[in-house]
């Protein structure tokens, strides 16, 4: 996107890739939990939205080529190693439980900015159809 070209949608389609992100990380996790040594990982989201919206000297994410969609690799910085609430013996710091209660709220989350995204396009159509639904 051109930065001078507003964004009409404001931050919800940074966010929307983002809880995409995060859904693929706590998947993860989850076909994970009974892999020894594994460490669960989580997307540090208040880190790569600020990034993404260009915040704190941060780099946007972007793609190779207009239109593209990014790649497993994307937000690969904005990744970090779960503090293990009860660590295991085998090595592995998945808790099944935290991660299918923080993959019920990302969806949650996901659905809202979806939900603004939606919204904000119905409001376009009307403008543009002169309130014609």
């Amino acid at each position: 996107m051109n930065p001078a070209t507003p964004n009409l949608f404001g931050i919800h389609t940074q966010a929307l890739d983002l809880w995409q992100r995060r859904t693929e990380v706590l998947a993860n996790n989850l076909a994970n939990a009974d892999t020894p040594g594994y460490l669960a990982r989580d997307v540090d989201f208040r880190k790569a939205l600020a990034a993404a919206g260009g915040a704190a000297g941060g780099v946007a994410l972007e793609t190779d080529a207009p239109g593209q969609i990014a790649g497993a690799g994307r937000s690969a910085e904005a990744l970090a190693y779960r503090v293990p609430t009860q660590p295991s013996l085998d090595g592995n710091t998945v808790d099944a439980q935290v991660e299918q209660a923080a993959f019920a709220a990302n969806g949650v989350h996901y659905q809202a900015s979806l939900s603004f995204i939606t919204a904000q396009i119905r409001m376009l159509r009307m403008a543009i159809n002169g309130g014609q639904g």
